[in-house]
């Protein structure tokens, strides 16, 4: 069985910075509504106002400065991320029951969502493996330091087999704002964090919807555009 269905998946993209409390409410709700039958899978494109998420595996001294923006706990794996405009984020719930249960699988074709969406412009993202989890973008000098920069983070939860969660992609946040955490908690100065307009190509979020579709599509099928008046945004 491939993680690739021929059944249509849902995708809405908000236009409006969604707060991340309705969002994890919306995303509990369809959850459940998945698990029970009773709705289809749902790729959710949206932003967010700034803010601080802590995964399962947070550790408190990794918030730098716990009065820059609000502060969430997420639930999903992984440390402290950030979250803000001009950062798409894919929330992607889909029932692994009906494609694989392959929790390494699962991880490994996301990271390759990001990886094709950065292709599309030129980019070589990577994956490193543990504690690096994410894309990486190698941004070493010839004969100079090792320097990589993260370009995307990924943290997610399973319930019963439906995913919750999923993946950022930096297009053009303000990377400052970075600075109020230890990034998914990797604080060798020879990581930083990039995003494609930091990298010097000015891409729309727009650009990337459509690249990033695409490889939604490749990896799980079929996205079909909704128009789902609760999370419209």
């Amino acid at each position: 069985m491939s993680l690739k269905a021929d059944f249509p998946i849902d995708w809405v993209v908000s236009d409006e910075l969604v707060p991340y409390p309705e969002a994890m409410r919306l995303m509990e709700a369809r959850v459940a509504a998945i698990i029970a039958g009773e709705a289809p899978e749902l790729i959710w494109f949206l932003q967010h106002p700034p803010l601080y998420t802590s995964g399962t595996s947070a550790n408190m001294s990794d918030l730098l400065d716990a009065d820059r923006f609000p502060v969430y706990e997420a639930g999903r794996g992984g440390q402290f991320t950030y979250h803000g405009p001009g950062q798409r984020i894919a929330y992607v719930m889909l029932d692994l029951r009906k494609r694989q249960q392959d929790v390494r699988k699962f991880i490994h074709a996301l990271e390759d969502v990001v990886i094709q969406t950065l292709a599309d412009f030129n980019v070589k993202g990577e994956r490193r493996d543990q504690p690096r989890i994410g894309v990486w973008v190698d941004r070493t000098v010839s004969g100079g330091p090792e320097r990589e920069d993260k370009i995307s983070a990924l943290g997610i939860r399973l319930k019963k087999w439906v995913s919750f969660h999923g993946i950022s992609l930096n297009v053009e946040p303000d990377l400052s704002h970075f600075g109020g955490i230890t990034p998914c908690g990797v604080a060798d100065p020879r990581y930083g964090v990039t995003s494609l307009v930091d990298l010097g190509l000015p891409v729309s979020m727009a650009d990337v919807d459509i690249s990033m579709k695409q490889a939604f599509e490749a990896e799980f099928g079929p996205l079909v555009p909704a128009n789902l008046p609760e999370i419209a945004g």
